[in-house]
């Protein structure tokens, strides 16, 4: 599953209103996906010095692949 696909499946069964109105979804999901993003990217050690850093910038980079739907995420529906 792509993380586009959950996002978008917890909007579904959310009670917003506008839940109804085509495209609604989408267009709640895009800017939450820019906020996580921006906030996962935050957490990127600029210079990574130690196996740590090295292994934190490896995880994030998984992160933001998912993210960005690069990555199947493993979640069932």
């Amino acid at each position: 599953m792509k993380f586009s696909e959950l996002m978008l499946a917890a909007i579904g069964q959310s009670e917003i209103p506008l839940r109804f109105e085509p495209g609604a979804e989408e267009a709640v999901a895009g800017p939450v996906t820019e906020m996580l993003r921006a906030w996962v990217a935050a957490h990127i050690p600029d210079s990574p010095a130690s196996d740590f850093d090295y292994g934190k910038k490896a995880v994030i980079t998984e992160l933001l692949a998912e993210l960005d739907d690069q990555r199947e995420i493993g979640v069932e529906r």
